[in-house]
């Protein structure tokens, strides 16, 4: 259902659902580390001053020591304030889901616990939609509105193409965003051949992948005979679920593909967190930063 087709209460009522279904994940996730963990991605300027013996030669201020004729030293501190990123995959596969909620409502979840964490935490969030391209992007702020904004579009934003491209959105990201952030990918990754763009993506950002599992995904109960229709492409898949052979395949490849997700992702530098459509969101974000927070 499209934001056009939903009145105004209706999805005012839906996002303060989801705010308040999430309220004591998001206090959780700060209080499980959010801010320590993910400190400032970086160092400001913050004055030039005199140099004294066993200052860092490297950060001599040249231009300054030429014109006072003694040496001055620029001095940088932690940026104090950090840019969280949530880069949102709501092409039609994503409006799927065999349990208790489809991945499109996991990651609305996922989001909104993510953007109250970083501006409970004095941070900014951004957003970023995407399908085959870029559908939307909110650029990052540090206020509630745009927390529940996030959490709208993330809900209601219908894609105007059912397709999914992540190396057309993680070639986007790397081309506006300026200062390094923390970016979160929210996603069930069912796409090919976006490898080399995280990779850029991740060279100059800390990236984490989210990825939306459906049950369904992984094992396939014997139901009988199924039919597939690709959501994407519309293609047709006939699925004998009674056959113990066919699946057995499909979680062998399930598997698989898994295996190779992980390890291609963290060949570039990047965490793959797996996240249940029939199970709590919080909790593998909250094993997440302590897994993190023990790497530090």
């Amino acid at each position: 259902m499209s934001a056009s087709e939903t009145s105004t209460a209706e999805i005012l009522r839906a996002v303060k659902r989801v705010r308040l279904a999430t309220r004591k994940a998001v206090t959780d996730m700060v209080a499980g580390g959010f801010a320590s963990v993910f400190r400032g991605a970086g160092m400001e300027f913050e004055e030039v001053r005199e140099y004294v013996p066993g200052d860092d030669v490297r950060a001599i201020d040249w231009n300054v020591t030429a014109r006072t004729g003694r040496p001055y030293i620029k001095k940088f501190v932690e940026e104090r304030e950090q840019t969280i990123l949530l880069v949102h995959d709501i092409s039609a596969s994503t409006r799927l889901g065999s349990r208790r909620r489809a991945v499109r409502q996991a990651a609305a979840e996922l989001a909104g616990i993510l953007a109250f964490s970083a501006i409970q935490s004095g941070d900014r969030a951004g957003y970023v939609a995407f399908s085959d391209r870029v559908e939307l992007e909110l650029p990052p702020r540090g206020s509630t509105h745009q927390a529940f904004r996030i959490i709208r579009e993330a809900l209601y934003r219908t894609a105007e193409h059912p397709g999914t491209s992540l190396a057309e959105a993680a070639g986007h990201v790397t081309r506006v965003l300026k200062r390094r952030a923390y970016v979160f990918v929210l996603s069930d990754f069912l796409d090919d051949g976006y490898e080399r763009a995280v990779g850029m993506l991740a060279r100059k950002h800390d990236v984490v992948a989210l990825r939306l599992v459906d049950p369904l995904h992984v094992t396939l109960p014997a139901v009988g005979l199924v039919r597939w229709i690709d959501p994407e492409t519309g293609h047709e898949h006939l699925v004998d679920s009674s056959s113990r052979a066919v699946r057995t395949e499909l979680g062998a490849r399930a598997e698989r593909r898994t295996s190779e997700l992980r390890t291609g992702l963290r060949s570039h530098g990047v965490d793959l967190v797996d996240i249940s459509l029939d199970g709590p969101v919080v909790e593998p974000l909250i094993a997440y930063l302590h897994q993190r927070e023990r790497r530090r």
